[in-house]
């Protein structure tokens, strides 16, 4: 009986679909003065948000899928997969919902859409991995609760100015970046003019990209590479950052190039799983791995 009462208080959450819609609640607030929910309401002819979630769910698939044409652009004719009509089919349902908020932000269109896709997937999908890491390393989870529980107290909630005090917080989300970047590999960048790299000769005009999971692995900078330790980011590696000036560290890249939702993804982070981790004791469903 007392089993089954136990159980009847827990609740199964999809925390992936949980984070999408916290993070997406956030940037379509700044960007368009509304929340996520509230974007289609009152618009003739839509079902509320439907349009928006399977708009950008179909972009968030098509972001990440192989498409023959990009290894081989001559066979981009044949349209392997019906790939690049269904990425035709998609950029015309954000532009037609996006085109509903022209004249309130005629202006602001381009910048807005770059955002709001940019964010949309990224950091919900980092909040996923590292909960994961969390769940699959409860003693590590039970060392950041202990943080909060000494910082902030049981007597109010987690507020954006304890998140400099919070210092295994921030390791563990560095680490989480380092195992799990949400861009495995970089931007494409084109060098403007001849020039040698580790011994290679790069002509110019050629297209690099970053294997940024390679370097974050890479046994030669990191002990255990592929086990999470966020203690790492507390004592060998402790004045190593994510904000371009370590190269051994590269989730948002570097230079001038560097991500410019940085400062806004890290807010969004550090508060959405201190929040989460402060108000709630998580647990699996059948407390297996998840990784």
């Amino acid at each position: 009986m007392d089993q089954e009462q136990n159980d009847s208080d827990k609740l199964l959450v999809e925390m992936k679909r949980w984070f999408f819609e916290v993070n997406q609640n956030v940037v379509f607030k700044i960007v368009v003065g509304k929340r996520f929910v509230e974007c289609n309401k009152g618009d003739e002819g839509r079902d509320s948000d439907d349009d928006w979630r399977s708009a950008l769910r179909a972009f968030s698939k098509l972001m990440g899928k192989f498409v023959v044409s990009d290894a081989f652009p001559f066979l981009r004719w044949l349209d392997f997969g019906g790939d690049e009509k269904e990425m035709k089919k998609t950029a015309k349902e954000l532009d037609n919902i996006i085109g509903g908020w022209l004249h309130e932000h005629k202006q602001k269109r381009a910048s807005g859409v770059a955002i709001i896709l940019a964010a949309s997937d990224t950091t919900s999908v980092t909040l996923t991995w590292t909960l994961s890491l969390l769940l699959n390393n409860r003693h590590v989870l039970k060392k950041a609760q202990q943080e909060l529980d000494t910082l902030v107290g049981r007597e109010r909630q987690v507020m954006e100015s304890d998140m400099k005090d919070l210092v295994y917080l921030q390791a563990i989300i560095k680490e989480s970046f380092r195992l799990y970047p949400a861009a495995p590999l970089s931007m494409p960048h084109e060098s403007i003019e001849d020039c040698s790299v580790g011994g290679y000769h790069i002509p110019a005009g050629t297209r690099l990209i970053v294997n940024v999971s390679k370097i974050h692995r890479d046994s030669r900078v990191w002990l255990n590479p592929s086990e999470f330790i966020p203690e790492r980011f507390l004592t060998t590696h402790k004045d190593v950052d994510f904000k371009g000036q370590n190269f051994e560290l590269l989730p948002f890249g570097s230079g001038r190039r560097i991500c410019p939702g940085i400062s806004f993804a890290l807010q969004v982070l550090n508060l959405t799983l201190a929040t989460l981790l402060h108000s709630f004791e998580i647990e699996t469903h059948s407390g297996n791995q998840l990784i």
